[in-house]
């Protein structure tokens, strides 16, 4: 009865093993965002090198969270704190979600005007209402679904700040910018999602009110995030998304050629990699490739070529 039941313990073992041996296929989630894209391409660029298949897939940040959570994507490079908080705080809670990293420190995200209506006077959320008539009792936001829209969508509900009647325009990144910079072109006044890294913080003169650090807090972080366990089951990936950090310069230059240009986000995550290949050796300190070959050759024939 012992051998049996060690042999049935050892099938066991070895058939959840196997669910998870193969680490070649590496899955990430992209919420459309540009500085995600930006970090999840060079990512994806540098895991291609190592010898990985990567698959990049785009959801939104709900979606994100649940696909995490039931194992259908590996990784996302995403998790802004502490503004994700609530959304991401029962996964990580439950441990279906596990933070291993963070790769950007020093990050800004709530409600932004253009200086001149900053000048004006709307210097914070308790401002907004004295503007109602020039906003046009509008305040842009991003994505729908996105948990910043939902904060937003709770202040006009609850009447704080006299928001009462405000409507929360929800739309695509590239569709709220598109909403700045006609207004910025007439000088009108008008209030939305802002954050950095982005281009739009040298495409527009920016000031970022104060009032929503109960929920957006002040300078934040970005969290890499993967489904449970994911770094003990592929611990060559997992040392990788340690290594894995960016900067402000870097992701503000890169999505200014992806906005700005039209450049294609592989091409332009790697001409940033080809000038700066101390960075990305960095990320490959100590790992190999997906074959237990020498990561850093693999890493550095991608930059060469």
């Amino acid at each position: 009865m012992t051998k049996t039941l060690l042999m049935m313990t050892s099938a066991l073992a070895v058939s959840a093993t196997a669910a998870y041996a193969d680490c070649g296929d590496v899955s990430f989630s992209d919420v459309g965002w540009t500085d995600i894209t930006t970090t999840t391409a060079a990512t994806k660029q540098v895991l291609e090198a190592l010898g990985y298949d990567v698959d990049v897939k785009v959801l939104s940040v709900p979606v994100t969270f649940a696909s995490l959570e039931s194992d259908d994507v590996d990784i996302f490079l995403g998790n802004w704190m502490p503004a994700q908080n609530g959304a991401i705080g029962p996964y990580l809670e439950s441990g279906e979600i596990e933070s291993v990293a963070t790769n950007l420190t020093g990050t800004k995200y709530t409600l932004a005007v253009p200086a001149y209506t900053y000048e004006k006077g709307l210097e914070t959320y308790a401002d907004i209402a004295k503007f109602r008539d020039e906003l046009d009792e509008k305040i842009y936001g991003i994505e729908p679904g996105n948990e910043g829209n939902a904060y937003l969508v709770s202040l006009t509900e609850e009447n704080t700040h006299d928001l009462d009647g405000f409507d929360v325009v929800e739309s695509s990144e590239q569709g709220m910018l598109s909403m700045v910079r006609r207004a910025y072109d007439k000088q009108e006044d008008i209030v939305f999602l802002g954050w950095e890294p982005h281009p739009m913080n040298a495409n527009f003169d920016l000031k970022y009110l104060t009032g929503g650090e109960d929920f957006f807090g002040g300078e934040g972080v970005v969290n890499t995030v993967t489904r449970k366990g994911y770094s003990e089951e592929c611990p060559n990936v997992g040392a990788f998304l340690s290594n894995l950090t960016f900067s402000l310069p870097m992701e503000n230059a890169v999505m200014g050629e992806i906005l700005n240009e039209g450049a294609d986000a592989d091409e332009a995550t790697m001409e940033w990699m080809k000038a700066n290949p101390d960075a990305v050796l960095a990320w490959v300190d100590g790992v190999t490739t997906a074959d237990g070959g020498d990561g850093t050759a693999a890493v550095q024939a991608m930059l060469d070529d």
